[in-house]
């Protein structure tokens, strides 16, 4: 037994002392997440009337700065689609910023029927605030109309109002619902005879020192110069012929061809309005967010500020000359080297690796149905004069009272809910004839009544998007959808709205700190901007999102 003994022991003692004689493995520290982990500045592009394809068609014309930077050095996400209708500006940048939709954050228009109101509303209107930097009531606005917050509210909270929000546009829309509630400042451009950049007093009571030295120093008049192509018009072989029928133009311009000397035609297009509805209108933007940038001293600390960028004339080309125009070509080729400014500007001042960068649009657009007519694409444009008549007709034929329709806007009808009880008639009966009639009209592709909006729940389909967009308490009585590229609009130009893929895909890149680099071809939706930005920050989502983050771009 202590033969045994001492065997025991010295086995063990042999053991221990070979453990004693291995290399020491040093454990695997855990990373834990700082508050130094979190980028600086989060910059949040949205370039208005985006197609998908844009990036594509016109890849050989941009340069490895703008663009091509996001798509090599970030993550790509190729199937981006809104996932809901309308595809308007206002709902658009207020979707990409709250995470939702206009089901909840209420924005179902640029401007809408208020039938508490009983009247149009418009999306950033308020007046219960004044203008500040010019005298014109185009200063009295707000988000006040958005039901929900945006991520940029949130990181506000999340800091105790100690990060910055700043935004910034062009239209006053795609500045002030960006930056949320909390914002410290929005700024847009008001033209006409001015021609400066102007805020609210929901923000402040004075411009900053910044503002009034930009307005001062940087005259627009130095925009309104030659519009030309940048390349040789010859090589702009993505695009359409230059002079067609199917492009508007211009006042003072016989032919919607370029060149355009801005400074000749302004008096005859709004003054300095026109600057709005070219290519230089967004080199006017990038050189006030780079403005902002040192203004605001935007990424200069540990805790995040947010700038949120909307790139606008965009949009003002597209309805003017069309997706398939040179001018379109020649303003993202532009775009694309204001965003190269942008980037190179925040490397310098905030650092290369300390900012996170996301660019995706409000909408996408049509291609002009004159043209796709012209190429035997069914295509074509709505008589609403046609229309109307058929249904006043039918609504005193079959009710006796011709004035049951309060207001017919954002393709939706607003009974007269009044008329209807005083008339001794059912409003679920009216909704459901209204649909019954509609739905035989010419173009007229599908007919839903509230009713059947909130009674019903669609998953799949363009249903699903039309039930995302319809809010409850303001959206009208009938909803109506026409056929696909038939449109009420004028014979040139484009436009959108739709939630069919001309009008739902849209470009959605990432880059910078905490992001991958890579791309996917799977589905992702507007709504999963606010909610992978709030993961990237720690910070809680927007209060009403709905999308979901997307950890698959995330480092």
């Amino acid at each position: 037994m202590l033969k045994n003994a001492i065997t025991f022991f010295l086995i063990i003692f042999l053991y221990n002392s070979s453990l004693a004689q291995r290399p020491q493995v040093k454990k695997k520290r855990v990373q834990v997440e700082t508050f130094n982990s979190r980028p600086k500045l989060v910059v949040g592009i949205v370039v208005d009337q985006m197609r998908y394809d844009y990036l594509t068609r016109f890849e050989s014309k941009f340069s490895n700065g703008g663009f091509k930077r996001m798509i090599n050095e970030g993550f790509n996400c190729k199937n981006n689609h809104f996932n809901y209708i309308p595809t308007y500006t206002g709902p658009g940048h207020a979707s990409v910023y709250t995470g939702t939709t206009p089901r909840y954050h209420g924005v179902i228009g640029n401007n809408w029927y208020d039938k508490e109101e009983k009247k149009s509303v418009y999306c950033a209107g308020d007046n219960a605030v004044q203008s500040v930097g010019t005298s014109a009531n185009s200063g009295q606005m707000s988000p006040h109309r958005m039901k929900t917050t945006t991520f940029t509210d949130e990181n506000r909270l999340f800091t105790q109002m100690r990060g910055k929000t700043v935004g910034i546009s062009i239209k006053d829309r795609g500045a002030i619902l960006p930056a949320g509630h909390t914002a410290n400042a929005a700024y847009w451009f008001h033209g006409k005879d001015e021609g400066n950049w102007i805020s609210s007093t929901f923000y402040m009571n004075e411009l900053p020192k910044w503002v009034k030295d930009f307005n001062t120093e940087h005259s627009v008049s130095k925009y309104l110069k030659t519009w030309n192509t940048l390349y040789d018009i010859n090589t702009y072989t993505e695009s359409g012929s230059d002079l067609n029928s199917f492009e508007g133009g211009y006042k003072g311009k016989e032919t919607a061809t370029f060149p355009y000397q801005l400074d000749v035609l302004k008096d005859t297009n709004g003054g300095y309005d026109l600057l709005k509805a070219t290519a230089y209108g967004n080199s006017l933007t990038a050189d006030f967010a780079l403005a902002a940038l040192k203004g605001e001293a935007l990424g200069k600390d540990d805790i995040t500020d947010v700038l949120a960028i909307s790139f606008s004339s965009t949009d003002y080309v597209g309805h003017n000359f069309g997706v398939n125009s040179k001018e379109i070509e020649d303003a993202y080729i532009r775009l694309d080297k204001d965003l190269e400014r942008l980037f190179n500007a925040l490397d310098k001042e905030v650092g290369r690796g300390n900012y996170t960068v996301f660019l995706t649009a409000d909408h996408a657009a049509v291609n002009v149905p004159a043209y796709l007519q012209s190429v035997k694409i069914p295509s074509g444009y709505l008589n609403n004069a046609k229309t109307k008549k058929q249904f006043d007709t039918f609504m005193e034929q079959t009710f006796k009272a011709s004035d049951l329709v309060e207001n017919v806007s954002n393709n939706q009808i607003f009974l007269n809910r009044e008329k209807i009880k005083v008339l001794g008639l059912e409003l679920n009966d009216v909704q459901e004839a209204i649909v019954n009639e509609l739905i035989n009209y010419e173009h007229v592709d599908k007919v839903y009544s509230a009713n059947t909006m909130h009674a019903t729940e669609f998953t799949r389909g363009i249903e699903a998007l039309l039930q995302k967009g319809y809010n409850q308490k303001r959206s009208g009585d009938i909803l109506v959808l026409s056929d696909p590229a038939f449109i009420s609009y004028h014979k040139t130009g484009s436009t959108h709205g739709s939630g069919l893929n001309y009008d739902t895909h849209v470009p959605l890149l990432f880059f910078g700190k905490g992001i991958k680099h890579g791309q996917t071809l799977q589905k992702t939706e507007i709504t999963d901007i606010a909610p992978t930005m709030s993961a990237l920050l720690g910070i809680s989502f927007p209060n009403g999102a709905i999308g979901k983050p997307l950890e698959f771009i995330l480092d």
